[in-house]
């Protein structure tokens, strides 16, 4: 079971921290939304950043930028039954996704995997059904620009049916 070391793990919620104390106000101020997925479980420090950063974007709406911090789906899909369960509705494909923590965010059209895993990792497995997947062998944080508009490139050529023959 392979884990990241800890100075590294400290040293990409650093750069986390950074990027959000940087692009704030300019996300602020181009009306971009902030939204966490998952448990906020990290430093007191890190922890107020994200809410101050999801309270300050809360009303923006021209993009959203969601981050998977702490995440795992299943329990994601869990949480959400539970919460169907509680309060005595229908377990239905529409519930769970009203009680997913996307409520009211697009399934994702594409998905990048970095880091030479082909893997789904526990990621988005509700929200994912009919995502296009592709696999970087570059590991995040070295993935660019130029990989992106590469697989952005890729990504338009394909033609999607979303399930249908």
């Amino acid at each position: 079971n392979w884990r990241r070391p800890k100075t590294e793990i400290y040293y990409l919620f650093s750069l986390l921290e950074n990027f959000l104390k940087m692009k704030l106000k300019q996300f602020h101020k181009n009306n971009i939304k902030l939204k966490i997925l998952g448990e906020k479980k990290f430093s007191k420090k890190l922890n107020n950043l994200l809410i101050k950063s999801e309270k300050i974007t809360k009303n923006n709406d021209r993009l959203q930028i969601n981050l998977a911090l702490n995440y795992g789906s299943k329990k994601e899909i869990v949480n959400a039954v539970n919460k169907i369960k509680n309060k005595k509705l229908k377990i239905t494909e529409k519930n769970i996704a009203n009680f997913l923590y996307t409520k009211n965010i697009p399934d994702p059209d594409m998905l990048i995997r970095t880091g030479n895993t082909t893997r789904l990792s526990n990621f988005l497995l509700w929200q994912i059904s009919y995502t296009e997947i592709f696999f970087s062998k570059k590991l995040w944080p070295d993935f660019n620009e130029e990989d992106f508009i590469k697989l952005i490139n890729k990504f338009k050529k394909i033609k999607r049916n979303y399930g249908e023959v």
